[in-house]
């Protein structure tokens, strides 16, 4: 089928969708929901058997929803109305939530229903739950929706809240009142609740010391306690703590409410001076596990298997967290185990370098050359790690450098549904370093790893595992990926030819060194990065503001819009076209 996806932005749900419609063989296009006329226009371009709308912010035009099959995916079960689905979802502490896939008419998120999936909630936050339990329930609900548009005598269910099984309502947007802290009130729990309902956007205002801000990536903390209720009692790693009536949670994020032209950065940097008094409570990675705190990495063992976890806000690594996971990275390395898997963060596995702290400081240029060299110092020393075997276990999404990260360990395996963007041009034409150059062609070939790096297209795990840029993939839940990751990593550790596999890559390394030395790949690609960041050439700092803040596309990018990019398209067959996806890449 000819499908048109319709969406604010190429947010995680529609990157997923996109993968498994291209991967299924449809013939898929992307126009971004600019206005109508750019709408209707791409209808006209692509004659698409529908139109799949996974991420709107306002109704699709009458002109196209009248003339054309449009479904809509919405975050919530059926008779579930309102732009605020999953917010008032977690606040009301629902139990089982879901996904519709209505059809677009008059009356927003009322069309009839061809499906609906199901799934338990957990305690996350609103954008976990969105790259998880509703992207995998969106993806459910589209393909039965597929199969029953091929079903002649299928019709969709008119929504009727008369009928018992109908316990959606229409709900408004929510807002700030809504979300309010009481912190002399208000119970950890209800605290923790009302972030997570915010959290991504638009965050929960508050004040502190009398001024403004919107809270972000909020998490338990369950020895540190404070008198007074909503008082800053302690800082780590860029995090603040404060009391509840009954506990105390960590801040990791802040905005201030009064800039217009704010955006999230680490909550210490944003308060500045104000904590001056405020004692740090450090916590060394290799310390005892603790899952009653907050920490941004932390390592463990079972048996020959040594476990470093780093979960970074939205998977961005700035320079200190770069040199913090490269400090706990050459800890790891010093123990005796035979395996190191490296786990990243449970959403995000990484993004590479932290594009807000780049915007935010005095000089960017010189930011980001710090920033990509931290980066390159951590790759490096996984790569010349000669007395372990490395896993990269990507139980989160990962992009740009944090693909090319994970590629530098000896084995990748990837969470079923997890999407990989292994390219850096979307960035105002950023070459990339990290040692791609090296790494990316040792695993699938110089012709492959040029049209992968050139297409900035989302890469699902089985094209990954197809192309080589990945070894394995298994498991829907993190639970699933964590037990069969640890079985992996336990078998690789106590296998009777361990020191012959220990051999063989370190072989390997001498016989690539001696190819071209490690360090030439990195002269070459920071040759290159140094243009983007000091050169006459600004399009990389241009698209980092744009990015950072959340300026809306105003066209769609013509590797997205293939009716754009090939105005002729609409005029093919469906029966005679392959996924664009699959033909930019070589055999």
């Amino acid at each position: 089928m000819r499908i048109l996806l319709l969406a604010h932005s190429f947010n995680s749900l529609t990157q997923r969708l996109f993968v498994e419609l291209t991967d299924a063989g449809h013939c898929v296009s992307v126009e971004f929901d600019v206005n109508d006329r750019v709408t209707e226009e791409a209808v006209t371009l692509f004659r698409p058997d529908i139109v799949v709308a996974p991420f709107l912010k306002r109704a699709i035009p009458e002109s196209v929803w009248r003339h054309e099959r449009c479904i809509v995916i919405h975050p919530g079960i059926p008779g579930d109305r309102g732009p605020s689905a999953l917010d008032w979802a977690i606040i009301n502490r629902e139990r089982e939530w879901g996904v519709t896939a209505l059809q677009a008419n008059g009356e927003m998120d009322a069309g009839d229903i061809w499906a609906s999936v199901g799934f338990a909630m957990r305690d996350g936050t609103k954008a976990s739950l969105y790259r998880n339990e509703v992207t995998e329930a969106a993806v459910a609900a589209l393909e039965l929706t597929m199969d029953r548009l091929a079903s002649p005598g299928f019709r969709p269910e008119p929504l009727d809240y008369s009928r018992g099984d109908i316990r959606g309502r229409p709900r408004p947007p929510m807002r700030q009142s809504d979300r309010a802290i009481d912190w002399r009130q208000d119970d950890t729990d209800t605290v923790l609740r009302k972030m997570r309902a915010a959290d991504g956007f638009p965050g929960v205002y508050d004040e502190i010391c009398g001024r403004g801000y919107y809270l972000y990536d909020a998490h338990m903390e369950g020895g540190l306690r404070g008198a007074v209720p909503g008082k800053i009692i302690a800082q780590r790693n860029g995090a603040i703590c404060r009391a509840t009536r009954d506990n105390a949670v960590w801040i990791t994020q802040l905005k201030r409410a009064s800039d217009p032209g704010a955006f999230k950065l680490p909550a210490t940097m944003v308060l500045g001076d104000q904590l001056a008094a405020v004692p740090h409570a450090r916590l060394a990675p290799q310390a005892g596990v603790d899952h009653s705190t907050w920490r941004a990495i932390w390592y463990e063992e079972t048996g020959p298997v040594g476990f470093l976890h780093f979960g970074f806000c939205n998977g961005a690594m700035g320079t200190a967290q770069c040199e913090q996971l490269r400090q706990a990275y050459a800890c790891a390395r010093s123990r005796p185990t035979r395996v190191i898997v490296l786990m990243g963060g449970p959403d995000y596995w990484s993004n590479g370098i932290d594009l807000n702290l780049i915007e935010a400081a005095a000089h960017p240029a010189e930011e980001s050359w710090r920033n990509i060299n931290a980066m390159n110092d951590l790759v490096r020393d996984i790569i010349l790690t000669d007395r372990q075997l490395t896993v990269a276990a990507l139980s989160g999404n990962a992009g740009a450098g944090g693909v090319f990260l994970a590629l530098a360990a000896d084995f990748v395996y990837a969470r079923d549904g997890v999407i990989l963007n292994p390219h850096y041009k979307g960035m105002g034409n950023l070459y990339g370093s990290e040692y791609w150059t090296y790494l990316l062609p040792r695993r699938v070939g110089a012709d492959r790893a040029d049209a992968i790096t050139a297409n900035r297209l989302p890469v699902g795990v089985r094209l990954a595992q197809s192309l080589g840029l990945i070894d394995s993939h298994f498991g829907v839940s993190r639970a699933a990926f964590r037990a069969e990751t640890e079985r992996r990593a336990t078998q690789l550790a106590t296998d009777r030819g361990f020191a012959k596999l220990l051999r063989a890559k370190r072989q390997s390394r001498l016989t690539d060194e001696a190819a071209m030395p490690l360090e030439k790949y990195r002269n070459a690609e920071l040759a290159r990065m140094r243009l983007n960041f000091f050169g006459f050439d600004s399009s990389y700092h241009v698209a980092r503001h744009n990015f950072v803040h959340k300026l809306p596309r105003s066209r769609t990018p013509l590797h997205l819009a293939v009716h754009r990019a090939n105005p002729c398209a609409g005029r093919v067959a469906a029966s005679t076209e392959a996924s664009p996806a699959r033909d930019a890449l070589p055999s």
